[in-house]
């Protein structure tokens, strides 16, 4: 078999690029812990690395070097003059507004840390993975230790915070339901922020977060006992299920269904535990039905077929009898198919904008 030289240069580039990701991925961590991004957001001019590393009480070359990575990978902004000799501060970085708003505003909707900063404990996850694949059964999301949970928190509230209450439940149509006084549940409510968000602007109601997440309940119960809210808990359905009387109005499921061990049975839990007039909101990964569609409409699906094997999979297939849906596992159709297996009768896609997630309104 003949090799194309040329064919065979771009192969290699394009892996390459691969791990560039990879290793410029490990510096936006570095970054966001040490707080080189806030510190270049907050400055009222551009820095040098001398006063970018007083700043942030770091030594300058080390900050140096993770500067130049950054600006070559385009993630800050940087400005360069020439001198003879060349001198250290030719160079000066800063933040364009945008990448404030993704690096360094934890308030903002397109805020973007959280996965980056549960990074390695995603990467630490490769130590394990040759046992996975040798034995089908994967690790549940306390593989990742604190850091796993406080990464899930990072990553969904700044949407969720912005949207939650003045997009999301109207388009659901609970908000008059939720102001009278609603029973609620939040299933797979990791860290707890929707279902405090939701606390304080709705008191009459009563809401409980549950979640198999030990690190995630007491993150929860830890920002619980700071809002001091009464009209909230959280606990562990393994202890605690939802109850199957019927008794909820409302339940919301955000980003879980699809790494859980046994949908399907959380599914008609959720049904079991919803009156006949309330609705279910599922809120989920954009998936399609097969792999082609999924590659052509989804420019991050090899990322998200990745995060799956490292994270959403393998929490999904973390015991022998899992379902091991995966990130881009539980599409508009499977979910449909789902539901009403489950003894849901109406689903509906809401008409809510995500970059990455579905909304469905579910009813019984």
């Amino acid at each position: 078999m003949s090799i194309n030289a040329d064919k065979l240069k771009f192969f290699s580039f394009l892996l390459f690029t691969k791990l560039e990701g990879a290793v410029t991925s490990g510096m936006v961590h570095l970054g966001d812990q040490l707080g080189l991004y806030r510190a270049l957001a907050v400055a009222p001019h551009p820095l040098t690395t001398s006063q970018l590393a007083a700043a942030t009480g770091l030594q300058e070359r080390w900050v140096r070097e993770w500067a130049y990575n950054q600006a070559a990978a385009k993630l800050i902004c940087v400005t360069s003059q020439s001198s003879q000799p060349p001198h250290l501060d030719d160079d000066t970085f800063f933040l364009s507004p945008e990448q404030v708003a993704v690096l360094a505003d934890e308030s903002h909707p397109a805020f973007g840390m959280g996965m980056f900063h549960r990074l390695p404990q995603t990467m630490e996850s490769l130590k394990r993975m040759p046992e996975s694949f040798r034995t089908g059964v994967g690790f549940n999301y306390d593989s990742h230790g604190p850091d796993g949970a406080v990464g899930i928190e990072r990553s969904f509230e700044p949407w969720n915070n912005a949207n939650l209450i003045p997009v999301v439940l109207p388009a659901v149509g609970v908000v008059d339901t939720l102001r009278t006084g609603a029973n609620v549940a939040d299933v797979g409510c990791g860290a707890g922020g929707a279902v405090l968000r939701m606390a304080k602007e709705f008191p009459k109601s009563n809401i409980v977060g549950y979640d198999i997440s030990k690190y995630a309940l007491a993150r929860a119960n830890e920002r619980l006992s700071a809002a001091g809210l009464a009209n909230a808990r959280f606990a562990d359905p393994q202890v605690e299920p939802l109850p199957a009387d019927h008794s909820l109005h409302f339940v919301c499921t955000f980003d879980c269904i699809h790494d859980m061990t046994h949908p399907l049975a959380v599914m008609k839990a959720i049904r079991a535990s919803l009156r006949d007039d309330g609705v279910w909101l599922l809120v989920d990964i954009k998936a399609h039905d097969t792999f082609a569609m999924n590659t052509e409409k989804n420019p991050m699906a090899s990322l998200m077929y990745g995060i799956s094997v490292l994270s959403c999979m393998s929490s999904a297939l973390s015991t022998p009898d899992g379902a091991g849906l995966g990130t881009l596992g539980l599409s508009e159709m499977t979910a449909e198919s789902m539901a009403r297996t489950a003894g849901f009768t109406r689903f509906e896609r809401l008409d809510v904008e995500h970059s990455v997630n579905a909304f469905y309104a579910i009813r019984p």
